[in-house]
């Protein structure tokens, strides 16, 4: 097996990073936080891990993160060589990936944007989604890696494809989450006991992961994993890329105000499903 670097022991690397362990891969780590996992060697910055990997595997907050990790003092550009892999697992700006691979690639290595989907449980349980793009050699060599966290991985183009993929994924669940929290509002406000919708909805055409997870989450005031200043990032990046594209993206715009203004009210730790925060004063729970 490939010797594996991986960037990043947040919420999600850290469950992807002991998964490859456990698939017996030769893992090193390096984490701005100086968090290390059992079963891994530590790097002392990302350009040493690159030089003692094959592979490096990132994923950190935003794009800016990612260009410090790679691109700035210490970072994987500066340990890279001729036939080495950078698979990126961050969210971040489709454009800005393309330009970040195509940097990278001038030192000789390889680099594959392959975000996922399926939150903490599907790290931890290995059944991510991965959308990925880059060049199909590049690719190849990334799936057995990814195999260890991910049940499923689409090549969807060049660099910067499986970006525009993440995109599709976030626009759609942030529409989604606005949605449930608005329908558990209402039914609170009519006199519903709002706990019982997602099981007075499942299996119908209304019924999905988001309002199966999401709106019980919702109803017990449990809040998500995710920090809610995330999903607002991944928002923006996508009315930019609608933007970008001349893709008129209303509903993606008002939902990216609605999280705006619930950080803006403090409920930034409440995650993913801190819009049902905008309806406390209702009752929504």
């Amino acid at each position: 097996m490939a010797k594996i670097g991986f960037i990043g022991l947040g919420a999600m690397g850290t469950p992807m990073a002991r998964r490859l362990v456990a698939a017996g891969h030769d893992v090193t780590t390096w984490a701005r936080s100086g968090k290390t996992i059992d079963g891994a060697e530590q790097a002392d910055s990302p350009a040493a891990l690159a030089r003692m990997c094959e592979i490096v595997i990132a994923c950190v907050s935003d794009t800016a993160a990612v260009e410090q990790v790679v691109f700035g003092t210490g970072g994987v550009a500066q340990g890279a060589a001729t036939g080495k892999l950078l698979i990126d697992h961050s969210t971040i700006h489709p454009v800005a990936t393309r330009g970040f691979a195509e940097r990278l690639r001038a030192t000789g290595m390889g680099w594959v944007d392959a975000p996922v989907s399926g939150g903490v449980a599907g790290a931890t349980n290995g059944t991510l989604i991965a959308m990925a793009g880059g060049e199909a050699n590049d690719i190849a060599r990334a799936e057995p890696v990814m195999k260890a966290y991910a049940q499923r991985i689409t090549h969807l183009g060049p660099n910067g494809a499986g970006q525009a993929g993440k995109v599709c994924n976030q626009l759609l669940i942030g529409a989604a989450v606005a949605a449930v929290a608005e329908a558990l509002s209402f039914a609170a406000r009519f006199g519903v006991d709002a706990a019982r919708i997602p099981d007075a909805l499942a299996g119908g055409w209304a019924d999905s992961t988001v309002l199966q997870r999401h709106a019980r989450m919702m109803a017990r005031a449990e809040p998500d994993n995710i920090d809610g200043r995330l999903m607002l990032k991944d928002m923006d990046i996508a009315c930019d890329m609608g933007r970008a594209t001349g893709t008129p993206m209303p509903i993606t715009t008002a939902v990216a105000e609605l999280y705006r203004l619930m950080i803006a009210q403090g409920h930034a730790a409440a995650g993913q499903i801190g819009l049902i925060k905008l309806y406390e004063k209702t009752g929504a729970r």
